[in-house]
């Protein structure tokens, strides 16, 4: 098969898909299902990193480096900085011997 044929069968298969939920913009959704899709990001972060940090042979200095960060995130709702200091905290970790 072509590149170019595959790239148009993903578009094919893509774009209608993306074109019917950008339709759905002016639809209200009842109270139910707006709370439940706040919880939809979060549940997906959690989904990724959670198998990474406590997956790993050094498990214990991701984790640390994932509680700091996900504090610093909580406590000061900045992302660069808890990104930084999850970073920060795990390498103080892995230098202190964890």
């Amino acid at each position: 098969m072509s590149l170019p044929l595959v790239l148009l069968l993903m578009w094919a298969v893509t774009y209608p898909l993306r074109l019917l939920g950008l339709s759905l913009g002016r639809l209200q959704l009842p109270p139910f299902w707006l709370n439940f899709l706040k919880f939809v990001p979060v549940s997906v972060f959690a989904a990724l990193v959670v198998p990474d940090v406590l997956g790993s042979s050094e498990w214990a200095r991701r984790l640390v480096g994932a509680l700091s960060g996900g504090l610093l995130m909580w406590r000061t709702r900045h992302l660069a900085l808890g990104i930084l200091g999850g970073f920060a905290a795990y390498w103080l970790a892995r230098l202190a011997g964890l």
